[in-house]
């Protein structure tokens, strides 16, 4: 019989009672499961990893039309939103998820009208952390000269962050929206503003670089422009079309924030250790013997990486959302379930790309060079591509749970182990001390995240789900 969720209860409820699914006994039972967390999951996840390539395209356009005004743009520009963008984009994405945690359960347990007060603390906790990381845009360029650029690009890059400084506080408002309306599943409207966005930028570029002739000012301008285009667009829908969330601005977003101020921060350690630490096998790839082919060679495996994990930044933030919703509402076995289910299709698709990057291993890199010696470099990577595909598709699964349970201060930890303790040191040992090189510190990485990865999984496996209800 076909198993169907309702409203959420006021206390919990299982065994069937209230909404929460009947143990699974049969293999119709866990079709049905699979059906309806499936439906769920991808109209979720869809609209997000489509609204996430949307913006991924914002950036990669401004960088192609800066290409088209010099090489020595382009580098600085690159450099700049890699670097400097880069990192505070990492740390306020991490802030806000603290969001969804709090929106997720409060969505679950029928509390809509706190949503709007949680939303509101972290636009203020998100603006004041803007005004923090201001410093590092305004002195750029000594801190790109520190880390051993060119003079002349880190004088360009430096000029460039100055002028997209509007666009990190863009960010505050932005990221909140975001998570505010993922919360409720309201994904679809993300998805047509970030497409609208997307063609709004790219028109904003014609004008401003190629019409106007403006240079990095209007590359910097359409990028201001365009990002802030997209918060207000996000606050315009919540306002008129939120209403039983939305209940306007109030002076209970001060209250009690230094809580949510600690959540929010071991939110952001938790995603910026992960972003850093892929970040860091660039810089120490760039010390090998041979830093042009090792770095070019690595910058096309990750950018294949990068595709992929737009995908699973989307499924990151639904099964975020069902795991908080359904803990919110007091159905622990669906929480169970929901996590189990997005796990497997998550390898499976996994599993489909390191397939797909063996099959083609000798060929995919012909897409990005014509020279026969970086194409070789990039297939003898390949084996390691796959394997970090498969890992991928897991780990932000189990991060996306990790913030559907609050559990972000328990994540920072492991992920500090792993990474710096374990797979850094080991990366370095085997780059540098051995004659792997990119291969070596490659191993290493992957090492850190698999441990990560297994701890995780024993961790969710050994979760209490009748005591995250509770909690």
């Amino acid at each position: 019989m076909k198993t169907l969720l309702h409203e959420a209860p006021s206390v919990l409820l299982i065994n069937g009672e209230g909404g929460d699914y009947p143990p699974v006994r049969s293999y119709e039972d866990a079709r049905n499961v699979v059906n309806i967390e499936s439906i769920k999951l991808w109209t979720i996840a869809a609209p997000i990893a489509f609204n996430i390539l949307c913006n991924y395209g914002i950036n990669s356009f401004t960088s192609i039309f800066v290409g088209h005004i010099g090489d020595i743009e382009l580098s600085a520009v690159a450099i700049c939103l890699s670097v400097i963008a880069n990192l505070s984009f990492g740390f306020l994405f991490g802030m806000a998820s603290a969001l969804e945690t709090l929106c997720g359960q409060a969505f679950g347990a029928g509390e809509t009208e706190m949503m709007g007060i949680y939303m509101q603390r972290s636009w203020i906790i998100l603006t004041t952390a803007c005004f923090c990381l201001s410093p590092l845009y305004i002195y750029a360029t000594p801190v790109l000269k520190l880390l051993g650029q060119r003079h002349d690009i880190a004088e360009i890059a430096g000029s460039f962050a100055i002028k997209i400084i509007p666009q990190m506080f863009s960010l505050a408002i932005n990221f909140p929206t975001q998570k505010f309306l993922q919360a409720q599943s309201k994904v679809a409207t993300l998805a047509w503003v970030g497409f609208v966005a997307f063609i709004f930028h790219i028109s904003l570029l014609l004008l401003f670089v190629r019409v106007f002739e403006w240079g990095l000012a209007g590359a910097a301008a359409a990028y201001d422009v365009s990002s802030w285009c997209i918060a207000v667009a996000q606050v315009v829908y919540i306002v008129g079309w939120c209403q039983d969330s939305w209940n306007g601005l109030s002076w209970l977003a001060f209250k009690n924030i230094w809580g949510f101020a600690k959540l929010s921060v071991a939110s952001a350690v938790m995603i910026c250790l992960e972003i850093w630490y892929f970040m860091s096998i660039i810089v120490l790839t760039g010390h090998l013997e041979d830093p042009v082919l090792a770095v070019g060679s690595l910058s096309i495996c990750m950018n294949l990486n990068g595709w992929e994990g737009m995908l699973f930044i989307g499924i990151n933030a639904a099964i975020s959302v069902r795991v908080s919703n359904e803990l919110g509402s007091g159905r622990p076995r669906a929480a169970k379930l929901t996590v189990i289910v997005t796990i497997v299709e998550s390898v499976l698709i996994g599993i489909l790309c390191m397939l797909i990057i063996m099959a083609t291993k000798d060929h995919f890199a012909i897409l990005f060079t014509s020279s026969k010696k970086m194409q070789k470099a990039v297939s003898d990577l390949a084996h390691l591509l796959a394997i970090t595909l498969v890992l991928n598709s897991i780990q932000p699964v189990i991060s996306g749970v990790a913030v559907g349970g609050g559990w972000q201060g328990l994540v920072a930890y492991i992920n500090l182990f792993c990474y710096y303790v374990v797979g850094l040191p080991i990366g370095f040992v085997l780059g540098y001390n051995t004659t792997l090189g990119v291969q070596g510190i490659w191993m290493g990485m992957i090492f850190g995240t698999f441990l990560q990865t297994l701890i995780l999984l024993i961790t969710v496996w050994k979760t209490d789900w009748d005591e995250e209800v509770r909690l």
